[in-house]
């Protein structure tokens, strides 16, 4: 889609999530090939399920479905009866094509949120038209500072690197943005897919337990990378088969007009011999899935819409079954000990002998993992720490940390304080980390 349209698009947002009547549209939508069945049902499950949610997911969904994307968009809106909205779009896309400048002069919304996302932050007030009440925020406005003493540690400086030289203050990271030399750039709008598998019950032939309070995990995951613009599927209880050829499915989609792919998995994990990396995660049959053969699948000779564009794979699972009780430091704060709930590890023995389910296709063919950053929930061969009510130590730091800095940080930044913070937790200790193989700083959306 050309920028004029996404512009147009997003300024009707407000009266487009407003009046759209979706139900009406899927058909249409199917049969002018605007979008597939399994996106129609993704966004039918988008948020709560609701005619809203699903409109809102509509039109950020439709900015990724190519140049005719618009005009096809206001046939389909004129085959369901929905004429106003169909002469809105179209009315103001032939003038915008008249007059560029005209476009801007739309008396509409270009920012709009959930309620839920409206509480408590304070914006000026604006006079109403009709039943809409236009609100426009700034950056600060949108983020809100949230305090989690268990994540962040305000009294602790926030260098920025900025090379060679030494390191600055926080306005680098503006220039760090901006600089396609020195990071990512992530124009795209949806950025792009996120696909979260999350394994909660298993066979009981696995001998593995049902994983309680992962689905805590799931839900910060799926709200998070919504917020950080991406298109997110989730995909619950997949045997090693079903995982394989759901990342297969996902790498053979057309990436080309997004900038990022992000995997999660969400599993009980163990340690394997490997070539690239570590570990390895269980199926709800019981069988293996090596990170390295899930990584593989996304490289440049598999997933060729993605070459040079940042890859990212949050593993929350454990690296084996060592439990580590740490060393003694001078002084551990009253918070960082164990909570009255006993976590749960997320392991397995090391698994030895045949390699069946983490085998490459052959060694000389192995990628070179440029564009690639997998972050682990734990160091290889160590157990991961899961809470039954609250979810793991790993997605509930993550979280709050990109909550708090995702708009100002690039993701190994926020990563060190994942780490940090994690760290400190619990008698028997977690440390997370991460292979990091991308070319340039990876500042997400917000």
């Amino acid at each position: 889609m050309d920028e004029a349209d996404r512009q147009l698009l997003r300024r009707c947002r407000v009266r487009l999530v407003s009046d759209l009547q979706v139900a009406p549209l899927w058909d249409a939508l199917l049969n002018r090939e605007l979008f597939t069945p399994n996106m129609i049902e993704d966004i039918q499950q988008a948020g709560s399920g609701s005619r809203g949610d699903q409109a809102r997911q509509l039109v950020t969904d439709l900015e990724t479905r190519g140049s005719q994307a618009l005009p096809l968009f206001i046939s389909c809106l004129e085959d369901t009866g929905q004429d106003s909205l169909a002469s809105l779009l179209r009315t103001s896309r032939q003038a915008a094509k008249r007059d560029p400048e005209a476009i801007r002069s739309l008396d509409l919304v270009s920012v709009e949120l959930k309620p839920e996302e409206l509480r408590g932050v304070k914006h000026p007030s604006k006079p109403t038209q009709g039943n809409l009440t236009p609100v426009v925020l700034g950056p600060e406005e949108l983020w809100p500072p949230k305090l989690r003493p268990e994540v962040l540690r305000p009294e602790v400086s926030r260098p920025v690197d900025v090379g060679p030289g030494g390191f600055g203050d926080g306005c680098a990271q503006g220039s760090s943005r901006g600089n396609a030399d020195l990071a990512y750039v992530l124009d795209a709008d949806p950025c792009g897919y996120c696909l979260v598998i999350n394994n909660v019950n298993f066979c009981p032939e696995s001998g593995l337990g049902s994983r309680t309070g992962s689905n805590v995990d799931c839900e910060k995951v799926q709200r998070r990378f919504r917020l950080l613009h991406f298109m997110v599927e989730v995909q619950c209880d997949l045997t090693a088969k079903k995982m394989l050829q759901a990342l297969v499915q996902l790498a053979q989609r057309d990436h080309g007009a997004l900038d990022c792919c992000v995997v999660v998995i969400l599993s009980h994990g163990s340690q394997v011999s490997h070539f690239q990396f570590p570990g390895a995660v269980y199926g709800t049959d019981g069988c293996l899935v090596s990170v390295e053969k899930i990584v593989n699948i996304f490289n440049g000779t598999s997933c060729p819409s993605l070459r040079g564009k940042p890859k990212v794979f949050f593993i929350q699972a454990c690296g084996g079954e060592k439990k580590d009780p740490g060393f003694e430091v001078a002084s551990t704060a009253p918070e960082d000990s164990a909570s009255g709930s006993n976590p749960e590890p997320d392991a397995a023995p090391f698994q030895e002998g045949p390699r069946t389910f983490d085998q490459p296709d052959a060694v000389s063919s192995l990628p070179t993992p440029s564009d690639i950053f997998v972050s682990y929930s734990t160091f290889p061969g160590f157990v991961s720490w899961r809470n039954t009510t609250s979810g793991s130590w790993y997605i509930e730091t993550l979280d709050g940390v990109f909550e708090q800095w995702a708009h100002s940080e690039d993701l190994q930044s926020l990563l060190l304080r994942v780490a940090d913070a994690v760290s400190v937790k619990g008698i028997y200790k977690q440390m997370p980390g991460c292979f990091n193989f991308l070319r340039k700083k990876l500042f997400f959306k917000t």
